[in-house]
């Protein structure tokens, strides 16, 4: 297991190198001065050339590269060009509202998806299988940018029920995990379906059944557990899919977490703090597959050895 675990981390490196590449590349591939950009239209040449001394865009790239590798290796990733705050500091007075968030639209996504995509998938070609199709359809062609506003007017403006933005009690948590973790809950719902599908065919489910195994553990027990693999894989890569979302999720219910901090940097052009919000996102992604691999070890042991 520690090879599996070492081999796993090992091939993430270069992954995450890439992505520190592709991050440092953003400042340098918007057309014109960033620091005019930064600064505007009116802004002295006095004022631009001592802004781009400060951020160092007055050295070669090659070692701009290089410091910018070593800064974020030691965790600095610079200042805020508006608050002159840390991006570290800043970043992780937002990370505990986004990852909240995320866990519980992930919580709604799997309570939903699971049960509706085994019951699908035992009842097959019945009205509980035509009924989680059609919701999983509804869940996928819903843009949570549409069903956030809609979440809003009907449970906060018309009915009173739940606030309509902001963060405090679990009631403000419940319409933005809904709106995030709808199209993840309706993917997940088909890929159970379909996986599940699969597995009931096979002859060990038939064979459990001979052995006097009731029908729910023959479905769960046996073949709901050989169908994990997939659904455990779109589990870790959907979370990166619900960080991504969250800054529009965020930005819809005023949720005070690291998308809307990246919404409210661009509209500043606070370019230090949009590099570290993007190179956040990105890395959580990278570390979700590099978990998703290490989970694919513990379902199925097969997977270490090979």
């Amino acid at each position: 297991m520690l090879r599996f675990l070492a081999r796993r981390v090992a091939l993430t490196i270069p992954v995450l190198l890439g992505v520190a590449t592709l991050v440092f590349s953003l400042i340098h591939l918007i057309p014109g001065d960033p620091a005019q950009a930064m600064l505007g239209e009116s802004a002295s040449p006095q004022d631009v050339a001592d802004l781009r001394a400060r951020l160092g865009l007055d050295r070669p790239v090659v070692e701009q590269y290089g410091r910018f590798l070593r800064s974020t290796l030691h965790g600095d990733l610079g200042r805020s060009l508006r608050t002159n705050q840390p991006v570290t500091t800043a970043i992780l007075e937002r990370m505990p509202a986004t990852i909240e968030l995320a866990a519980a639209a992930m919580v709604v996504a799997v309570a939903f998806a699971i049960p509706l995509g085994i019951a699908a998938a035992v009842w097959r070609g019945t009205a509980v299988d035509h009924t989680a199709t059609t919701l999983s359809l509804l869940g996928i062609s819903i843009p949570n940018f549409w069903l956030g506003p809609l979440l809003a007017i009907v449970f906060s403006i018309e009915l009173g029920w739940l606030p309509v933005s902001g963060r405090g009690t679990w009631s403000h948590l419940v319409l933005p995990s809904i709106s995030l973790g709808a199209a993840l809950a309706a993917i997940l719902a088909r890929m159970t379906r379909a996986t599940l599908l699969e597995e009931l065919r096979e002859q060990y489910v038939t064979a459990a059944r001979a052995r006097g195994a009731s029908r729910s553990r023959a479905v769960i027990r046996h073949a709901f557990r050989n169908s994990l693999i997939p659904v455990i894989t779109l589990i870790g890569l959907q979370f990166g899919a619900v960080l991504t979302g969250a800054v529009i999720t965020e930005t819809i219910f005023a949720w005070p977490g690291v998308g809307r901090l990246l919404i409210q940097s661009i509209g500043f052009r606070d370019y230090p703090l949009v590099q570290g919000c993007i190179l956040l996102i990105a890395v959580t992604y990278v570390g979700m597959n590099l978990l998703t691999d290490l989970l694919y070890g513990l379902v199925d042991p097969r997977i270490r050895y090979e």
